[in-house]
């Protein structure tokens, strides 16, 4: 039986195409637009991604995300030090600044400065030159998306000189940072550079960065923290976390994404209910036929359901391969793309639905094959 459902099915290529194409478009547009959502909500909190080396964030009460900071005062630094259980805290200096080249280009930038001795804060790959060239004058270090959005068409290299609010600044390494939410170009430098290149006034400090000594309890030491400041003192997994829920309250980024999710859902179910529709209403005759001959409608129910999971297979095949080279040729190539990939749980997720709509299709379509006369093989 399950082969003759096969040649009924084959036997029409054009509604076989059809819902195939059904399932792969829905396919297509599930598993890009949910991708693309999870990667912006990485980028939310990617800066706190690349600190790999502190553990506790300190900032004024008031922040709710990384990209929007409050100064703080100088002293809060020395504070944060002389907490029992803290091994050592370095500032944080995070702030958006405008980069021209002596081409004239100009571009947006997030600049982040780094303790002066320490550097901490700097992502660990570096691509060209190393983090001891941060110690040198008038020393940045850039992100290969930045460096090709300054500079397009060309290599990448160091020794270039930008203007930084009217000061120079000399490109002396090219640093690997995760894609950020708000530029695409990232610029790292040591912290008494960034409080120049900016000048915004008294209060410099963005955020102190901690490492909890070891042997403590990292959340007791969070909290011996707030108690001696009075500030906002959260662990990295929590600022991280805090960061994409920012995203997701005040953007109308989950509005936008599920709007195009439901749609491409809704495209599937109508796509492939119509046509399964369509293909079983021209086809009522060979079902009356099988139920003149004796076959019950058990055996016509998993007939059809067979025609169904074999589109529904191709089709998310087929989705699930244009989704996966979406993401895998331009995310090595194109800098706004970079960072976006195609996640095994949405993969797996997306394969339920599927699931769902082709089966969803063929159950509201198989009413009339239940209820169809054997008697209608023998009319004319």
């Amino acid at each position: 039986m399950l082969t003759t459902a096969l040649r009924m099915l084959l036997g029409d290529p054009t509604k076989c195409l059809g819902l195939v194409f059904g399932v792969a478009l829905s396919t297509l547009l599930v598993c890009q637009q949910v991708s693309i959502f999870f990667g912006l909500l990485g980028r939310a909190s990617s800066v706190v991604n690349d600190v790999r080396e502190a553990d506790i964030w300190v900032m004024d009460p008031s922040v709710k995300t990384v990209d929007a900071p409050f100064p703080l005062r100088d002293t809060v630094l020395q504070r944060v030090r002389g907490v029992e259980g803290v091994e050592w805290a370095v500032p944080f200096f995070r702030a958006n600044v405008q980069v021209r080249t002596r081409e004239g280009t100009l571009e947006n930038a997030i600049l982040l400065g780094i303790d002066d001795a320490s550097l901490v804060g700097v992502p660990d790959n570096f691509m060209l030159g190393s983090i001891d060239d941060l110690a040198m004058p008038d020393a940045i270090a850039m992100n290969p998306a930045g460096f090709r959005l300054l500079f397009p068409g060309e290599e990448l290299d160091v020794g270039r000189t930008l203007e930084l609010n009217d000061r120079r600044a000399r490109i002396a390494a090219i640093v690997d940072a995760s894609p950020a939410f708000s530029a695409n170009l990232s610029i790292y430098t040591r912290y008494s550079l960034a409080t120049a290149y900016t000048n915004n006034g008294r209060n410099q400090l963005s955020f102190v960065l901690a490492k909890s000594a070891e042997g403590a309890d990292r959340q007791a030491v969070v909290e011996s923290i707030g108690e001696e400041t009075g500030l906002k003192v959260v662990t990295g997994e929590q600022f991280r976390m805090e960061s994409i829920v920012y995203i997701l309250k005040n953007t109308g980024i989950p509005v936008s994404f599920g709007t195009v999710v439901i749609l491409g859902a809704l495209i599937g179910v109508a796509i492939v209910g119509l046509t399964f529709n369509q293909f079983i209403t021209e086809n009522l005759r060979q079902y009356a036929a099988l139920k003149a001959i004796g076959v019950r409608n058990g055996r016509l129910l998993v007939m059809t359901l067979f025609q169904a999971l074999f589109v529904g297979t191709i089709g998310y095949g087929l989705g699930l391969f244009a989704a996966s080279q979406f993401f895998n040729w331009p995310s090595k190539n194109v800098d706004a793309l970079r960072g976006f990939y195609l996640l095994p749980e949405v993969a797996v997720g997306v394969a339920v639905l599927a699931v769902v709509i082709v089966f969803a299709s063929t159950l509201i379509s198989m009413r009339r094959v239940l209820v169809v006369d054997p008697a209608t093989v023998f009319r004319g």
